[in-house]
């Protein structure tokens, strides 16, 4: 398919079709990438899709303690107020 690049204000871009938005899924923002001479336009999709399910499994399998040993002081359980 051929677009035409065409003058938008102080830029310049092309008019994508209405099916193509619909096929590749794209919405209000995409990611642009150049690979040698080429304009790739990715769907953003949702970054940390899927992180509760995740994140539920590992509490599940007991892998989510933390990783760092941290003591906590008598300051730390007398005096600390969250608020």
């Amino acid at each position: 398919m051929k677009a035409k690049i065409i003058q938008i204000g102080n830029s310049q871009g092309i008019r994508i079709p209405k099916p193509i938005l619909k096929q590749c899924k794209l919405q209000n923002e995409v990611e642009l990438e150049i690979h040698k001479n080429e304009l790739v336009i990715r769907s953003l999709g949702a970054p940390r899709k899927g992180w509760s399910k995740k994140f539920a499994a590992m509490a599940a399998k007991g892998d989510d303690a933390l990783l760092d040993s941290y003591v906590q002081s008598k300051w730390d359980k007398e005096e600390w107020e969250w608020k």
